[in-house]
């Protein structure tokens, strides 16, 4: 079992909203995995990400796999696009044919047992149609985090106009816990977030209309501070805090984030644990990136090992 790595502060303002600061940090892989002999198979957690390629591996399904290793698991994709992508720029989408999608996902299950699975970039609606028509015969009851992967690091957009009905109508309700940046929940709702208390107000509109958990991620609004807002199903507020780290401009946390949630839930986390682990992996994420330069150029990465 993952060890908490969470710690509540004492509550303030609304009495049902719980506070979760960085204070050490997270433990290290080695928690969760039995260095066996050789001779003896290892058994962990499997977790699927349904999400695009990224080529240069800072998102997407290569930044989901590392994030599942990392943390104990072990990772399996059903690539549902190719993305020509670096950070700052997406210059080209091709999109996997659905009944492709739908197969990769269908060979997972009866080969693996998939303990949680997560979705990215699915594109279009008949991405979105043929994952949840093979999710629910296949997992009606495996924990799902949705990324509703609309718009990119870089404003580009990445899901189709006609494609946001089908989340709400198929895959929201069926969703452990839905994570939007502020981008794509100001896209849901129609409306502006610029406060903490306005999340706060999204995520309960958001967990009534849909009857599942939400994760408003505020690292869009900058400040001294990056604060996530968890709204549980049930209306339960959780805010979670760590220090925002300057002068780094990688891509890749959205996606970085809903994996180690799924990771986490793999694992038998609670919920609010598991956002609570989630939050702390991306922050060293983050203060421990990558950076290389090249042609007067600086390009920088999350480090998903710097744990």
């Amino acid at each position: 079992m993952v060890g908490r790595i969470w710690t509540p502060a004492p509550q303030h303002g609304e009495p049902n909203v719980a506070i979760v600061r960085l204070i050490d940090r997270p433990r290290g892989i080695d928690d969760r995995l039995s260095h066996a002999p050789h001779s003896t198979p290892m058994t962990l957690p499997v977790v699927l990400s349904i999400a695009g390629s990224d080529n240069s591996a800072g998102a997407g399904a290569q930044a989901d796999l590392k994030t599942f290793s990392a943390l104990g698991c072990y990772g399996v994709t059903a690539i549902t696009c190719v993305v020509a992508e670096v950070p700052g720029k997406v210059s080209a989408i091709y999109s996997i044919p659905a009944e492709i999608v739908a197969e990769q996902i269908r060979l997972l299950f009866g080969a693996f047992p998939v303990a949680a699975l997560k979705t990215g970039m699915l594109y279009s609606r008949e991405i979105i149609a043929a994952a949840c028509d093979v999710l629910e015969a296949c997992a009606p009851s495996v924990p799902l985090v949705v990324d509703p992967v609309m718009i990119a690091t870089s404003g580009d957009r990445l899901l189709q106009d006609d494609a946001i009905t089908l989340y709400r109508e198929r895959l929201f309700p069926r969703a452990a816990v839905v994570t939007p940046n502020l981008d794509e929940a100001r896209a849901l709702l129609g409306r502006d977030i610029v406060s903490v208390a306005e999340m706060q107000a999204a995520g309960r509109e958001l967990a009534s209309r849909h009857g599942c958990a939400w994760l408003i991620k505020g690292g869009h609004l900058r400040g001294n501070t990056a604060t996530d807002v968890l709204v549980t199903a049930s209306g339960e507020v959780h805010e979670f805090h760590a220090p925002f780290v300057p002068g780094v401009s990688t891509h890749g946390t959205g996606c970085t984030t809903s994996a180690a949630i799924a990771a986490a839930l793999a694992h038998g986390v609670p919920l609010r644990d598991a956002v609570a682990e989630a939050k702390k992996f991306v922050h060293n994420a983050i203060a421990g990136f990558l950076r290389w330069e090249r042609d007067g150029k600086t390009t920088d990465a999350l480090h998903h090992f710097a744990s």
